[in-house]
């Protein structure tokens, strides 16, 4: 597939904060990629030079071949973007909310009425279309964010952790209408997201910490590097176990809130024999596959939960405040 997005060396430095650290890759026409790392990462101040909001400090960046500094105009109307928080005028309808940005991004007269009834209808608002948007569910106003980031017929769709405090149940609606829209219109999607579920949806994840791009594939091969299955026990004696375990089995065990939890070869064999051998009592035990929250632990020593400080405290920081 052809290249959409190409990105190389890309920086941004606030004074002495280094917000994303010379990041380097390219997205395939027609993918969903995916950026997985904790609040704080670089991901979003990615997302808004990729998007022309602000200046890269050095590198370059090219999206539908266009010149993400050079090209600006022509950027932004390849692009669709949909922002954390919303962006909507609420007190308006949902028809004058997707007029306004067919007039913002110069769709022709003509064409405004057919594109605004196919994305309502992409994502079942056409009953909503004259009623007033602060009367919507946050649901229903991210699906019609969604709707009018596809107006313009936008060859990358930007975005920015969709589904943010949203429900379980709402946050799985929102990605079948996103997955809808990728069969249907065939656009890029590029996708920022600290969920582990929604990572696994994409063709290919890159994985961000502190700024940096530290691994880039799909997500099945992040997950197999890991290696073999992870065992999570727990003890009468977690600090003799943990030894134990280590001394034995030359692996490294991670504790956290009472669990035990290394990796292991060929996990339903182990466990039967590693149960039957234990010296130590054994209180609680579970075997599971490798997920993308131990590829982020592989890589780091952390779980993206665990990071909690958004860009913005750290721009702060960098910024002596």
């Amino acid at each position: 597939m052809p290249t959409i997005v190409e990105v190389k060396n890309l920086k941004k430095r606030y004074k002495d904060f280094e917000a994303v650290k010379g990041v380097s890759f390219d997205v395939e026409q027609g993918e969903i990629f995916g950026f997985l790392g904790p609040n704080g990462a670089g991901k979003s101040t990615t997302i808004n030079m990729l998007s022309t909001i602000i200046k890269p400090s050095s590198g370059t960046a090219t999206i539908n071949g266009y010149d993400i500094v050079q090209k600006r105009n022509k950027v932004r109307s390849s692009i669709g973007l949909i922002f954390q928080a919303s962006t909507l005028d609420e007190k308006l309808t949902a028809n004058e909310n997707l007029m306004l940005h067919c007039k913002f991004y110069g769709v022709a007269k003509k064409l405004r009425e057919e594109r605004i009834q196919e994305v309502l209808q992409i994502v079942d608002l056409t009953d909503k279309r004259y009623n007033i948007v602060e009367t919507f569910s946050g649901g229903m106003k991210r699906r019609l964010e969604i709707a009018r980031g596809l107006l313009h017929y936008p060859r990358v769709l930007f975005l920015d952790e969709p589904t943010v405090g949203l429900d379980p149940q709402t946050r799985a609606h929102i990605w079948d209408y996103i997955l809808k829209l990728k069969e249907k219109a065939g656009i890029t999607i590029f996708l920022t997201t600290h969920y582990m579920d929604e990572a696994e949806i994409c063709d290919r994840v890159a994985v961000m910490d502190h700024g940096a791009l530290i691994a880039l594939d799909k997500p099945v091969q992040l997950k197999k590097n890991v290696g073999g299955d992870i065992l999570e026990i727990a003890t009468e004696d977690n600090v003799t176990a943990k030894s134990r375990i280590e001394e034995t089995y030359q692996t490294e065990v991670l504790e956290k809130e009472g669990i035990l939890t290394f990796q292991v070869e060929r996990g339903d064999e182990f466990l039967v024999q590693f149960v039957k051998e234990f010296e130590i009592p054994i209180t609680s035990v579970n075997l599971r596959r490798p997920t993308l929250n131990d590829v982020f632990l592989n890589l780091t020593g952390r779980e993206i939960r665990e990071e909690t400080v958004s860009q913005k405290d750290r721009m702060k920081q960098g910024r002596g405040h």
